[in-house]
């Protein structure tokens, strides 16, 4: 599935494109739930159990941030988590089997769709090992203009930056106070079907969509068969059903991984958006900082 160029350039920078994995009749097919999502989404006045909602969302021009676990409310996204494409190229990154996490679909709407600030997914859920990786699925073209996904290239291999606001867990980076340069950092743009695969720990985020057109980027969580969460108990009939590929073990992999816990946790609970209300100084609500991310 992956070239030995791809592989490499995987385990140096963190990250990853590859097109043409998402056949275009399923890309249509979840084109059209999600359209019909977000049109029912006119009735939804405040955050549930699937819809995380812009600050301008309205009956009259409906806004959703996020649909949360869309493969627990529509059979499409289940049907997208174990395509043979993308089971097979984790397979052939970790050279383990291949476990499936959870899911979300960010939306990014036209004209201000709201920016996810600089993080590692690894402050959320550390594990025993580090072989995990979100894959997001592009459902639109990905351009610099409407807010695609940018990576700092190798800081996966680095520290586990603090992640904490007035002491509290806020699923954000304060750029200035921890130092960070961003200045390297590269946008995961391509065509609707492709995929990117970013490591658990590279730092990640994305600016605002001040295009004209929606950014929908399906993401999907998935953690080697031998990584077991160090925050979280699972339940064993749920999590042997999630196994993809590979066998089950009792022995799970430790490796000399850095770790930060999330907690205390965060005052604002619900998404990554709620969480990241607290983070005092944020990067891309800085003009001249978000024009340099796009």
């Amino acid at each position: 599935m992956l070239s030995d160029a791809q592989v490499k350039r995987y385990h140096e920078d963190g990250c990853l494109v590859v097109e043409d994995v998402v056949p275009k009749a399923l890309l249509a097919e979840v084109r059209t739930v999600i359209d019909e999502w977000v049109e029912r989404s006119r009735t939804v006045k405040a955050n549930d159990e699937l819809h995380d909602l812009e600050d301008d969302h309205s009956a009259a021009r409906p806004r959703v941030r996020r649909f949360k676990a869309p493969d627990l409310h529509h059979d499409v996204f289940r049907r997208m988590i174990g395509l043979p494409k993308v089971v097979e190229a984790l397979g052939e990154l970790w050279g383990v089997g291949v476990r499936y996490d959870k899911s979300k679909l960010n939306m990014k709407s036209e004209g201000g769709g709201a920016a996810v600030e600089w993080h590692q997914d690894w402050a959320f859920y550390p594990h025993t090992n580090d072989d995990l990786a979100a894959v997001g699925f592009m459902l639109d073209d990905m351009e610099l203009s409407n807010g695609p996904l940018m990576i700092l290239p190798g800081s996966h291999r680095g520290p586990v930056i603090d992640h904490h606001a007035d002491g509290f867990f806020c699923g954000a980076i304060d750029v200035e106070a921890a130092g960070l340069d961003v200045s390297s950092a590269i946008p995961l743009t391509g065509p609707a079907g492709a995929i990117t695969i970013h490591h658990v720990r590279v730092v990640h985020g994305s600016a605002p969509n001040l295009s004209n057109r929606p950014r929908r980027l399906l993401l999907h969580q998935y953690r080697a068969a031998d990584a077991w969460p160090l925050t979280e108990l699972p339940k064993w009939d749920a999590w042997t059903a999630a196994l993809l590929s590979g066998e089950e073990t009792f022995e799970p992999r430790v490796t000399p991984v850095p770790v930060r816990l999330p907690y205390p946790a965060a005052l604002n609970q619900g998404s990554i958006y709620e969480n990241q209300r607290t983070l005092g100084h944020r990067y891309f609500d800085q003009p001249a900082k978000r024009a340099a991310a796009t």
